[in-house]
């Protein structure tokens, strides 16, 4: 009756007419409103406050210290943020006091440099065809990157003595109970989560700083506040996608067969970070004192708590091709710059790092990179299917005569296949992406409306993020602020995008992040086959 056919969005009325309750419209009955000023190095700590300029402006509650900052409390948040402006603070700028963007990749190139780094895949010998073939060798990175949810984040906390009433768009529920009861005296059960509606989630709300940080301002004020972030706390205290550091090299044969490759990787593990706030909402009856050693050790040892995270290989080490000779590597390195889920995690620069070499492996070899990747995806008949249908769509073969510049790349994610061609107009150093076709594989489709938005909005998302993501670090501050300089892509640079979806028989797979890895590597290979300029490292800016 229902799968396989259309369906409207539950939702769509409330949104389309404001009556959708996000979590930045709650309101409950003797609310105050707070604001956190923190460390504008990134890990720092306040040394000492004081509070009496604060305190004196109108409308101003309460001042106190927490975890993370100093919160101020007011009758309305405009006062509030604009007496926390106010307060005197001393900063233990900490270890990340002198950290820079440039010492960031220093650090991940030392890293590859004195370690080769766990072994994620070997087959064959490559150093052993690497002796005779022609060899390629580059570097590829990838930035910090911010998830810029248009809702920033924000919580309504009432504790009391017996319970505390958390509201918030929170995508980890049982996580915020383990966050709550952090900062209070209270346990698991005492704490009573209402989710809201949720203005872009994209892994950011998977991590609970802005929950713990309501708590315990609530804790500490002894009533129900609203904790806001401004966009500026937004940009600068977020948990960011980590940037990582790519050596890559391919061999080939005289005949232009690809017969090695290999792929060095230094970034941090996601899971580092965020085990320490979710470990303890996996066994919800812990008492607080083990906390720490579940998130280390787990209960029947090492791992079961903290399972392996692949987070900094994936889409790495799936590599699809039928080439002999494959080695993979990972190397473990983090400079102090706390990182979390960001849409489509891993693969979301590892596809980018993947197909984008796979395309100059392609042109080295002088073949079509449509037809290069066919003759080693035959074991991959799904990954043929979406790459095959994505040309004929896109008209590939007849770019050249139309004189269109088309960049293309293909990846497998959560299950499904994407295939993106992208459409460039390049303007000196200016460019224009003015259409992607995107053809995916992901099962049985249940509703195809969902599968075409998700897939459109995956577009943008990856779009905005390599035409402008990138997160920068100075003395251990981050520079940009607010969307004038981490900016978003606007409506009047949105491409035209068809989506066609392979009937399938298959089990469902996922739709939410595939659509996000092969935006990358398609609008680089775009952009070389424009202007003759090859791109390794995001964002992707053409030069003069």
């Amino acid at each position: 009756k229902y799968i396989g056919k259309t369906s409207k969005r539950l939702d769509s009325p409330m949104k389309s007419t404001g009556q959708a309750n996000f979590g930045i419209d709650t309101r409950v009955d003797g609310m105050a409103y707070a604001v956190v000023v923190r460390c504008p190095v990134l890990g720092g700590r306040v040394a000492s406050f004081n509070a009496a300029n604060a305190l004196s402006q109108k409308g101003v509650l309460k001042v106190v210290g927490i975890a993370s900052g100093v919160a101020v409390v007011a009758d309305k948040y405009w006062r509030a943020k604009k007496a926390a402006q106010l307060l005197e603070v001393q900063w233990d700028e900490g270890a990340n006091a002198n950290l820079t963007t440039e010492g960031v990749f220093e650090l991940y190139r030392n890293a590859l440099a004195e370690d080769d780094g766990d072994s994620r895949r070997d087959e064959g010998s490559y150093e052993t065809v690497a002796a005779s073939g022609q060899q390629l060798s580059v570097e590829y990175q990838a930035p910090f990157l911010a998830h810029a949810t248009m809702e920033p984040q924000n919580c309504v906390a009432h504790v009391q003595a017996d319970r505390c009433d958390i509201w918030a768009p929170t995508q980890a529920p049982d996580v915020a109970q383990v966050a709550v009861a952090k900062v209070t005296d209270l346990s698991l059960d005492q704490v009573f989560v209402h989710t809201t509606f949720i203005g872009g989630g994209f892994g950011r709300r998977l991590t609970q700083d802005f929950v713990a940080e309501a708590a315990e301002i609530s804790a500490k004020a002894q009533m129900p506040i609203k904790l806001i972030w401004s966009r500026e706390d937004d940009t600068r205290h977020d948990v960011y996608r980590p940037a990582s550091l790519h050596k890559l090299g391919a061999v080939l044969s005289d005949q232009g067969e690809l017969l090695g490759w290999q792929h060095q990787i230094a970034c941090p593990k996601i899971l580092s970070w965020y085990v320490w706030d979710a470990a303890p909402a996996q066994f919800p009856w812990a008492p607080k004192f083990m906390y720490d050693s579940l998130a280390k050790t787990g209960l029947a040892g090492e791992g079961v708590l903290a399972p392996e995270d692949h987070s900094p290989f994936e889409g790495a080490e799936s590599y699809p091709y039928q080439v002999p000779n494959i080695d993979v590597r990972y190397t473990h390195v983090d400079a102090g710059v706390p990182v979390s889920y960001w849409r489509s995690v891993g693969h979301s620069q590892n596809a980018f790092v993947v197909e984008g070499f796979m395309n100059e492996v392609a042109h080295a070899a002088g073949k079509d990179p449509y037809q290069f990747r066919r003759e080693m995806l035959k074991g991959q008949p799904r990954g043929l299917a979406v790459l095959d249908r994505v040309v004929e769509l896109s008209g590939w073969h007849s770019a050249q005569n139309d004189q269109r510049a088309l960049g293309l790349a293909v990846h497998q994610s959560f299950g499904s296949w994407v295939a993106h061609v992208v459409e460039v107009d390049v303007r000196g150093t200016h460019y224009d992406v003015k259409k992607v076709y995107c053809v995916v594989d992901c099962g049985l489709v249940v509703n195809p409306a969902i599968v075409t938005s998700q897939m459109e909005s995956g577009v943008i998302f990856a779009l905005t993020a390599a035409k402008y993501g990138n997160i920068e670090l100075e003395q251990g501050k981050v520079k940009q602020s607010n969307f004038h300089d981490y900016q978003m892509l606007r409506m009047n640079e949105s491409p035209d995008i068809v989506v066609d979806i392979i009937a399938s028989a298959e089990s469902p797979t996922g739709v939410g992040e595939p659509g996000v890895p092969p935006l990358a590597p398609a609008l680089a290979d775009a952009l070389f086959n424009a202007t003759g300029q090859r791109l390794r490292r995001l964002p992707l800016e053409l030069g003069a």
